[in-house]
């Protein structure tokens, strides 16, 4: 035991709440995957909890692997990355909206595996990295807004638009992240002001242009239009949903019917994804879910502690803007659950089910991990770091 510790580097705060979630949603996912197997006819419980147990060793061993990549990597990876997401999510579009029948707009087939990758996800945190790269070494200049919308806005912008038309839901929370490490950062407000005014034209302009050639992108602005009404105006699936999650809050209590117990699983379609959080309230009561945010806000905590004590501007950016949307994005689950929020698709990090989701967390905490674990350096030698250089030392 001692020698895997001594393996282990960066802050272990972060690795203990990681392994906790982790641990933790063994039983949840066990139990909310009765929906699959007596209803949808998927497998059996126990199929569904291995399969998770072996994403979650997966995705442990890729936080392991990437933890030990010094961080300054990174930072020219990202621009050896960008055209590569490009292609994926042109190839993600242009594969059609089914295949076999089910929703594929967002994903992609892993040939010979049989695992669905879901680009959009690797595409949001590639240019979180992209941001803090850009940001990083223009910190001590002053920043020309029509040089910027070339070097850093046009790409972003490019991806943002991939992603949209499947996924509007990760688009915001991308876009929403990426102008926040911008005001961190030091990128001037009066732009950020420019380019959030422009980025809602754009989307302005895209349900335009979704309306008048609805074959070209099918029921993506109705989907957004029937979410809102439902969630303002109670009707449609959603609500449905949001009415099974609310009930298994409601009959939760103070400490729950007990692990397993949950009644509303057999009827949330997506009980061990999207709406885990409500069966995790049915069966572990108002203590189980106070202790479930808990974690996330000690998560975000160490986070924060880790930008802080990061030794440079792309290091504490770099923290901020892979590390925030993890607790970001577990907020806006558990908020879509009690309907705070209409229903977005966003799972619970590490507890969900769901192979894309697990890993580019794991990623995301492999790259914290990694600035944790880093020794003193200079700014400068890693952003003159040549991404044709980098690649050429991992080859070699």
């Amino acid at each position: 035991m001692k020698n895997i510790f001594r393996h282990i580097k960066g802050d272990r705060a972060i690795w203990a709440i990681v392994a906790v979630l982790a641990i933790f949603s063994f039983m949840p996912i066990y139990s909310a995957s009765t929906n699959l197997v007596y209803v949808v006819g998927n497998g059996s419980t126990l199929g569904h909890l291995v399969k998770h147990i072996v994403l979650l060793i997966t995705g442990f061993a890729v936080i392991y692997g990437v933890h030990k990549i010094p961080y300054r990597y990174f930072s020219g990876g990202s621009v050896l990355m960008l055209p590569v997401v490009v292609l994926l999510l042109v190839f993600t579009l242009a594969q059609g909206t089914t295949i076999g029948g089910a929703n594929a707009s967002r994903w992609i087939r892993i040939p010979f595996v049989g695992i669905g990758f879901q680009t959009s996800t690797l595409a949001g945190l590639v240019l979180m990295v992209y941001v803090a790269r850009y940001l990083a070494k223009n910190k001590e200049k002053v920043i020309s807004f029509k040089e910027s919308l070339l070097q850093l806005w046009l790409p972003v912008g490019l991806v943002l638009v991939l992603i949209l038309p499947a996924n509007f839901s990760t688009t915001a929370m991308v876009f929403f992240m990426i102008l926040m490490v911008s005001f961190i950062g030091g990128y001037p407000l009066k732009y950020i002001g420019y380019i959030l005014g422009i980025g809602l034209f754009a989307f302005l302009f895209f349900i335009l242009v979704a309306k008048a050639f609805p074959d070209a992108m099918p029921n993506r602005v109705n989907t957004w239009k029937s979410r809102i009404e439902s969630f303002s105006q109670s009707d449609g699936e959603e609500d449905y949903q949001v009415e099974k999650a609310k009930i298994a809050i409601a009959t939760g209590g103070v400490i729950g019917k007990g692990p397993g117990k949950s009644v509303q699983k057999n009827f949330l379609p997506q009980s061990s994804s999207d709406f885990i959080y409500a069966i995790i309230v049915e069966e572990y009561g108002f203590a189980g879910a106070i202790v479930v945010i808990f974690i996330y806000f000690l998560l975000l905590f160490r986070i924060l502690i880790t930008a802080k004590k990061a030794t440079t501007i792309f290091a504490t950016l770099l923290v901020v803007g892979v590390g925030i949307p993890i607790v970001f994005q577990a907020m806006i689950n558990m908020a879509v659950a009690v309907n705070i929020l209409p229903v977005t698709g966003q799972t619970l990090p590490l507890i969900s089910s769901g192979g894309t989701s697990i890993w580019m967390t794991c990623f995301a905490l492999g790259m914290i991990l990694s600035v944790s674990a880093s020794k003193n350096e200079t700014e400068e030698t890693i952003l003159d770091d040549n991404p044709l250089d980098i690649l050429h030392e991992t080859l070699d």
